[in-house]
């Protein structure tokens, strides 16, 4: 297979210049057709996106920046296309000899200024990838932009994961193609100059935050819950949540709560601020809260987030992230609830994080965020399946089976309720972290997933505070977790109301 890419020779982009794409691990041939200008990009672009390189890249380079190919000789042709996948808004060849053609569409205007238009007025596009002979939609995606830095930054995590996209649809998978509305933006278009200053201006405002505060801190929230809760309510109501007490210069984040041996623990990330990189710690919860001290039950040479824990044959599992090693380990409690050990390697050689597992029909599945290297890491969702907890585990047919930043990420474990199967998912939409949304899975096979939002939760005077992206629950006990602003001298201190003070401080009180 030969795949060629159509693109404007006047806006050649550094994320063009490939002479492979990636596909199921195989490099197939890439040849680029530069063509003509189609439409004219705002005035001054390439000077604004050095300008960002600059200043918010600190001086790297990205898949936005020119490339110049002037002075360069010209390729050779690596032979006649069979796929052809135009980026520019210009009509198809009717003559092209090419079994697809391919036109991938943002917010279903085609070309790259579509796609800054649709960044310049706040926010990343839904990206649809076209067939052009039958007028068919292959794949439909709409990508996080936690690492979207600026316009330039946007333009390359959506030309990234346009990539991903293609590569999903030529390696021949199944696609399940979900309904995705275009966002509607929150403004009419921004001149680029006037987006890009202030871009760089909220870059300086959060620098100074960062040297004021630790950011981001989170904090577990929890309550006993006697009646409906959260996923019951589809709400936030009840009891008032109380927050777990943290020293400060560590945040808790990522809660999962089990009864093992007659004892309740609750298993979080810990995080210091001082280092960067977590652990896993717990702490035992009484029929009042919390009892003791915090105490560490796992550390790794690389960070460590997301405990998630699962009984399975009479033993106890626990699969923390640790997608920056490139696997997903399982490890086993030898003495609950302080010591593990590494037992196996489920899955290696791809980023996976907050993996979670179910239970479906005779089978176990295994959902976490997938990341192909580039772009966000919190909208593709990859699952695979296996007959045992310890595999081997097979790919689902159509991974990634969802590109959509809004129900990607797990976000705790999965419950069963009336026969029907929900998963918390993280809703990244305003970015990482930022609300909650609980999913229906109305379809679960090694072939084919579906799912609905039903519910959405956000902070609120329920939950005061910024984000919340984790929700579990054992017997009374519910547990949640956010952020909140947490200076780093007590200069900073004084001047705000303590965050927390006993281990049961409501959060209406912290901030």
């Amino acid at each position: 297979m030969i795949i060629e890419f159509r693109c404007e020779r006047e806006y050649a982009r550094r994320w063009m210049d490939r002479r492979t794409l990636s596909v199921d691990g195989r490099d197939v041939p890439v040849q680029v057709a530069w063509t003509a200008t189609a439409e004219s990009r705002p005035a001054g672009l390439d000077a604004l996106f050095e300008l960002e390189r600059l200043v918010l890249h600190r001086g790297k380079h990205s898949g936005a920046d020119r490339l110049t190919i002037g002075s360069e000789p010209a390729r050779a042709s690596v032979g006649t296309a069979d796929v052809i996948v135009d980026f520019t808004s210009a009509p198809r060849d009717p003559a092209s000899p090419a079994r697809l053609y391919l036109r991938p569409l943002f917010n279903g205007v085609a070309g790259e200024n579509a796609a800054l238009a649709a960044i310049l007025a706040g926010d990343l596009p839904v990206i649809e990838i076209v067939n052009e002979i039958d007028g068919s939609v292959l794949d439909r995606g709409h990508p996080s932009g936690e690492i979207a830095a600026g316009l330039s930054g946007g333009l390359e995590t959506v030309m990234a994961r346009t990539l991903t996209m293609l590569a999903a649809i030529l390696s021949g998978r199944p696609r399940i193609v979900p309904q995705l509305p275009h966002p509607a933006g929150i403004g009419s278009r921004r001149g680029a100059v006037g987006y890009v200053a202030r871009g760089l201006a909220v870059s300086i405002a959060k620098e100074i935050y960062r040297l004021c505060c630790y950011a981001p801190h989170w904090h577990i929230g929890w309550r006993f819950n006697d009646g409906a809760g959260v996923w019951q309510t589809g709400d936030l109501s009840g009891p008032g949540w109380n927050v777990l007490r943290d020293p400060g210069n560590h945040f808790y984040a990522d809660p999962f709560p089990v009864t093992w041996q007659g004892r309740t623990f609750v298993f979080f990330e810990d995080l210091d601020h001082r280092v960067g990189k977590g652990i896993i710690s717990a702490i035992e919860f009484g029929d009042a809260g919390p009892v003791g001290e915090v105490m560490p039950v796992l550390e790794e040479p690389c960070h460590l987030s997301y405990p998630f824990v699962i009984e399975d044959d009479g033993e106890l599992w626990m699969i923390p992230e640790s997608s920056t090693r490139g696997d997903v380990a399982l490890y086993k409690c030898v003495r609950f609830p302080d010591k593990w050990e590494r037992y196996a390697t489920l899955l290696s050689g791809l980023e996976l994080a907050d993996v979670t597992i179910t239970r479906h029909h005779g089978l176990y599945y295994l959902f976490g965020a997938w990341r192909d290297g580039t772009a966000g890491y919190s909208d593709s969702l990859a699952i695979y399946y296996a007959d045992r907890l310890l595999g081997p585990w097979l790919p689902h047919a159509s991974n990634p089976v969802l590109i959509d930043r809004a129900s990607t990420r797990p976000a705790g474990h999965f419950v069963t309720l009336d026969d029907k199967l929900w998963r918390p998912v993280q809703d990244c939409t305003d970015g990482y972290g930022a609300a909650l949304a609980l999913a229906e899975v109305v379809e679960l096979s090694p072939t084919a997933f579906k799912q609905i939002v039903r519910h959405a939760l956000k902070p609120g005077p329920a939950w005061p505070g910024r984000k919340l992206h984790t929700l579990n629950r054992c017997g009374r006990l519910e547990l949640i977790d956010g952020s909140r602003v947490q200076p780093k001298t007590s200069l900073f201190a004084s001047a705000i109301p303590p965050a927390v003070s006993p281990a049961r401080t409501n959060p209406s009180t912290a901030r």
